[in-house]
């Protein structure tokens, strides 16, 4: 098990490297708040409710809320939220929720792309065939129904029932890993050899029937 205190320590030196390869263009440092004996909510300063982001309203809207009330992890370069929030309770870690949501004004960075060509991380982000899509990996063991809601999971846009198995729960530099060579590649292959995430790995959490559908493993 991956104590807090490590959460702690990853998100820090995450936001410190994005700031270093000026990929965040905006950033919350890490917070830790005590919720009890051994337990804490590890989030980021200025955190507020989040309940808009699974109202059934149009995604431009949850964003614009998100983004004016600066409820994020890190705003990069085109816009994009990153949000990575733990809960532990009796030094084991309930809940995780981390989230990638893209902006939905891309057409900033796609109509004027010779503003941003000439530096080499826009490169991903530029093309006007991307649409934006939030991505979410939830860990939620208290709510667990094999197959419908894995413990761990992918969601994929606001479906509400998109729900895709995942191993395990997935530490900070796991996810950041994952979204800066999925979404930021060009930026990411550049700063490799400056920049790694080691990732350090939580115990499997997937069932045996949920292996036999469409499961991630992300290592």
């Amino acid at each position: 098990m991956i104590s807090h205190q490590k959460i702690l320590e990853e998100i820090q030196t995450i936001t410190t490297k994005l700031i270093q390869m000026s990929l965040s263009e905006r950033q919350n440092f890490p917070s830790c708040v005590s919720i009890g004996k051994d337990s804490y909510e590890i989030a980021y300063s200025g955190i507020q409710d989040l309940s808009i982001a699974l109202k059934n309203i149009e995604y431009k809207q949850i964003y614009q809320e998100l983004d004016k009330g600066k409820n994020y992890n890190f705003k990069m370069v085109d816009g994009a939220l990153i949000q990575l929030l733990y809960t532990y309770k009796n030094s084991e870690l309930v809940s995780h929720r981390l989230a990638f949501l893209p902006s939905p004004f891309l057409e900033d960075f796609q109509n004027n792309p010779e503003i941003y060509e000439t530096e080499e991380i826009y490169a991903d982000i530029i093309a006007r065939n991307i649409l934006p899509i939030p991505i979410r990996f939830d860990y939620d063991p208290d709510n667990h129904q094999e197959l419908d809601h894995p413990k761990c999971h992918l969601t994929l846009g606001q479906f509400e029932n998109c729900r895709i198995p995942v191993c395990s729960p997935i530490s900070p530099n796991t996810f950041i890993s994952f979204i800066l060579r999925s979404f930021y590649n060009t930026a990411f292959r550049k700063f490799t050899s400056d920049y790694t995430f080691s990732s350090n790995l939580f115990n499997e959490t997937i069932t045996l029937k949920e292996k036999k559908v469409l499961h991630i493993a992300i290592y």
